[in-house]
């Protein structure tokens, strides 16, 4: 059959442009592929998207091909039988198809409908708000005064105009508006600062002044004197002093001020630590410039440290503790007289000894440093070894036993151990064997003769100074002013680094014998400390890829140490043992 197909465009003025064509065929189809004999150039129109047949009575088959369906006459279809002498459209988009009859022939005319966008404006208009509000450039101009009213104007009035008063940090802001100010989340310690920006910020577009930041932290030490400080600093070049004087002009405080190391507004988290930078910046040459400094250079834990120099009594004529270096192999006199390696020796008579105790408890195993050393509460430390905690359990003081009480010396009370003596009980004791003769050393005149027999508390009292008498064994004598008994002062320090910090929780998962050679440690007087080198196996710099641990100066120095001196360092910001 043949169809005529008719299009109709516009020009840019406006006018007609026709075009018929005769297309012989059974069937044509409508789509937006070049291929169709009515080729509708639409997105909206599929590439095949309707299929036109003719069909017995003179009628015209409209068939969709694709998914999407047409409009006949203005009702949404998928197919329909039409009479093209009677006339119809279809609608496919922005595209309009009208069936006729032209000399016999069943014929197309297609037609773009153009969208009139300012008549549908129109139309609209009445029902919008549109013409009910001021216009844009109004509406802009009012958003914009709103804006510096309530974010700019209001809290510069409020923070003028406030009560002075102390900074609180459980009190609230006398400041409207000033949260939109803020640059971020105050870290966990000043968290309850965040509503109340003045506590900090006293003085409007202004850093926070060192003045402000000792108001409440009054009693934090000083890391110098203000002179060594300023001596020790290193000089700034053309490029520094340039950006400070930047910084003056805009009322940020010159260096040395609190907010050059502690800086907010980084998140609601910990105060992270200061980078090692800032404290070579120093100390990298600090001789140079103090040149009389007993500090060592130091840069970086890995490259550039002096070694530990713990404070150590180096001869019993020592009254006052001395800095010494680790690399002079100094000895720490203790007052004692203790031999570790015997009692860590896996096959001596002291473990064979502690294996029977411990199987009446148990236990039953060889002695081990946490035997006798005592944690502190936090782990961080070492308590003092004390006697009846400590070693009682194996050198027994029962001086003597009357019926079912064990009589025991008091340690470390000269006097009333003395005194304990003079009224010992003289009445001879049960022999513990009877019917039998005692051998060796049991029997008469042997060394442990005095265990089954009346106690001389006299010949007690003289003889226990001596090297292998009760105390003699453990401790040295004193002065002799102060009697028979008088005892060497003990010293067990708590802490030896005076100007570092160490946590020995945070080291718990190693053996006490890899940084303390206890087990062939044959005096006393030994000091059982690591030095520098063992501490770099697992500590290197702050940028040190390659350390199980890297190490900021941050993680075992503190900026402001405590006015005393043997107190421990404040923990520092970088340390988190959780």
């Amino acid at each position: 059959m043949d169809f005529r197909i008719r299009s109709i465009d516009f020009t840019a003025a406006g006018r007609e442009i026709v075009r018929d064509k005769e297309v012989a065929s059974d069937a044509i189809g409508v789509g937006r592929a070049a291929h169709n004999a009515i080729h509708l150039p639409d997105l909206a129109i599929e590439q095949e998207h309707v299929r036109i047949t003719p069909v017995p009575g003179g009628q015209l088959q409209l068939e969709s091909v694709g998914s999407l369906g047409f409009t006949l006459d203005g009702r949404s279809v998928r197919s329909a039988t039409i009479d093209p002498s009677k006339g119809a459209e279809m609608g496919l988009a922005s595209y309009r198809l009208e069936f006729t009859v032209e000399d016999g022939k069943p014929g197309v005319t297609i037609r773009q409908v153009l969208v009139d966008k300012g008549e549908a404006k129109d139309r609209k208009r009445g029902f919008s708000l549109t013409e009910a509000l001021p216009g844009k450039r109004v509406i802009s101009w009012a958003a914009v005064g709103a804006i510096l009213l309530a974010f700019l104007i209001v809290p510069i009035f409020s923070h003028l105009t406030r009560p002075d008063v102390e900074p609180d940090i459980d009190a609230e802001g006398a400041v409207l508006m000033d949260a939109s100010w803020s640059t971020g989340d105050l870290s966990l310690v000043h968290h309850g600062l965040e509503d109340s920006c003045e506590a900090c910020h006293v003085e409007p577009f202004q850093a926070v002044r060192d003045e402000t930041c000792l108001t409440c932290h009054e009693d934090i030490g000083d890391h110098a004197a203000d002179d060594r400080m300023a001596l020790g600093m290193p000089d700034y070049g053309a490029g520094d002093a340039l950006l400070w004087s930047v910084a003056h002009a805009f009322g940020k405080p010159g260096p040395g001020a609190c907010t050059d190391c502690h800086t907010e507004h980084e998140g609601a988290g910990r105060m992270e630590p200061t980078p090692q930078q800032f404290c070579s910046d120093c100390h990298t040459s600090l001789d140079v410039r103090l040149t009389d400094t007993q500090l060592g250079n130091a840069e970086d834990f890995g490259t550039l440290h002096p070694e530990f120099k713990p404070a150590v009594l180096p001869d019993r004529a020592a009254s006052e503790p001395v800095r010494i270096s680790l690399a002079d192999s100094p000895e720490d006199w203790n007052g004692l007289s203790f031999p570790h390696d015997m009692h860590l020796d896996p096959t001596g008579g002291v473990t064979q000894m502690a294996r029977r105790l411990g199987r009446a408890s148990g236990e039953g195993n060889m002695l081990e440093c946490m035997s006798c050393h005592s944690t502190t509460a936090d782990g961080t430390r070492f308590l003092p070894v004390d006697m009846g905690e400590n070693c009682e359990e194996c050198h027994s003081l029962v001086y003597d036993r009357v019926g079912p009480t064990f009589r025991t010396l008091s340690h470390g009370d000269v006097e009333q151990v003395q005194a304990d003596l003079r009224a010992a009980d003289r009445n001879p004791r049960s022999p513990v064997v009877t019917g039998r003769l005692r051998p060796g050393d049991f029997g008469e005149g042997g060394l442990y003769y005095n265990n089954f027999t009346p106690i001389s508390p006299l010949q007690l009292a003289a003889s226990a100074m001596d090297e292998d008498g009760l105390c003699g064994e453990c401790h040295y004598r004193g002065d002799p002013a102060y009697g028979a008994l008088s005892v060497a002062p003990v010293n067990q320090p708590a802490r030896y680094m005076m100007h570092g910090w160490f946590d020995h929780d945070a080291h718990k998962q190693e053996d006490c014998v890899t940084c303390h050679a206890a087990d062939t440690s044959q005096k006393a007087e030994d000091l059982l400390l690591p030095d520098l080198a063992s501490c770099r196996d697992c500590h290197l710099g702050e940028d040190a890829h390659e350390a199980e641990v890297p190490s900021s100066c941050a993680m075992c120095h503190s900026y402001h140490p405590p006015e005393d001196l043997l107190a421990a360092p404040r923990r520092v910001a970088g340390l988190d043992r959780r």
